[in-house]
């Protein structure tokens, strides 16, 4: 199966994505020419390996009848700008639950799957950059 995208030059150095009929803008940084006007091509894979796993977690959680009040995702990524073009050489994910019946063991169950067996977003990173994951259990000062 072939997934494919495009990209609509709009100006400046923004370009309008399409992908699976959704529209959203691309931009360079302002010191590139950009100007705000969406996200940076290369952060947008951390929303894309977010969104991937939590999919995952979501749907093995639900399975597993595992009640949540909110689930968040924190992605951060390193970046190696020594190199040339700069590339992401490792990434953390951060789940992070609140409610009152979390089960760790389930969690960890739904989180180890999808990093494992379902989450190819996470795969593809594997093939070329660390992928490290932490749970937080209704954490205090970061709820969303």
């Amino acid at each position: 199966m072939e997934h494919t995208s495009s990209v609509t030059f709009t100006g400046g150095m923004s370009f309008d994505v399409e992908a699976d009929g959704h529209h959203f803008a691309v931009d360079a940084d302002e010191q590139f020419g950009g100007k705000d006007l969406g996200p940076k091509p290369k952060k947008l894979l951390l929303s894309a390996l977010a969104g991937c796993t939590g999919m995952d977690v979501v749907l093995i959680l639900t399975k597993m009848r595992m009640p949540f009040d909110k689930f968040w995702l924190e992605v951060s990524a390193e970046l190696d700008e020594l190199q040339e073009p700069a590339v992401y050489t490792a990434f953390r994910i951060r789940y992070c639950f609140t409610g009152t019946e979390l089960d760790r063991e389930k969690i960890e169950k739904a989180v180890n799957l999808s990093e494992e067996k379902y989450c190819g977003v996470s795969a593809m990173f594997k093939s070329f950059a660390s992928v490290s994951t932490e749970i937080i259990l209704n954490p205090k000062l970061m709820e969303k």
